[in-house]
């Protein structure tokens, strides 16, 4: 197999992996409108509030804010401010890119191992109603945290590669 195809497939698994993380969270957004849904039904129409959907929706909401930031630090949507980088001239811009990426990569790192300390931590607790391990409430963020760091190092390469790649333009013409 040569680097192309290496490349191809490295790049298919990236997408691959953003496209679950956005199923993933539509389908968490999905039950959350729909536990919101039955929980106004139980309050309003029969006077029994069901009391776990509280505790669903913090778990969902943790689950739709975290894997979505992942995803938008792949796609480059992510909020960011970018004017102090545009004033820059190019080649300052690529490197301030690359100092934010290599920053963004070292957080999720370190979002990913702490959540793993807080997830062991949590392990033997339960979540009141809902009756699973707390330590699940962890979950999106190691694996937010892990995409983020994955993802940000992604664009550090593809930025570095790009500028060896490429000859500036009062080299091209010689």
């Amino acid at each position: 197999m040569n680097n192309k195809n290496i490349l191809y497939v490295y790049d298919k698994l990236l997408v691959y992996i953003k496209r679950v993380a956005n199923i993933v969270s539509g389908l968490a957004m999905i039950t959350l409108v729909f536990s919101f849904a039955w929980l106004v039904y139980g309050r309003y129409v029969l006077n029994d509030t069901p009391t776990w959907v509280e505790q669903l929706s913090l778990l969902l909401v943790i689950t739709i804010s975290f894997l979505t930031a992942a995803v938008g630090i792949h796609e480059r949507t992510h909020l960011s401010v970018d004017i102090l980088t545009q004033m820059l001239p190019v080649s300052g811009q690529a490197l301030v890119g690359i100092a934010a990426d290599i920053i963004m990569a070292i957080f999720g790192l370190l979002m990913a191992i702490n959540a793993v300390d807080l997830a062991e931590f949590a392990w033997s607790k339960k979540i009141p109603l809902l009756g699973i391990s707390d330590a699940t409430r962890y979950f999106p963020v190691i694996i937010s945290g892990s995409l983020i760091f994955v993802f940000s190092l992604d664009r550090v390469v593809r930025t570095i590669h790009h500028l060896t790649r490429t000859k500036p333009i009062s080299q091209e013409n010689n």
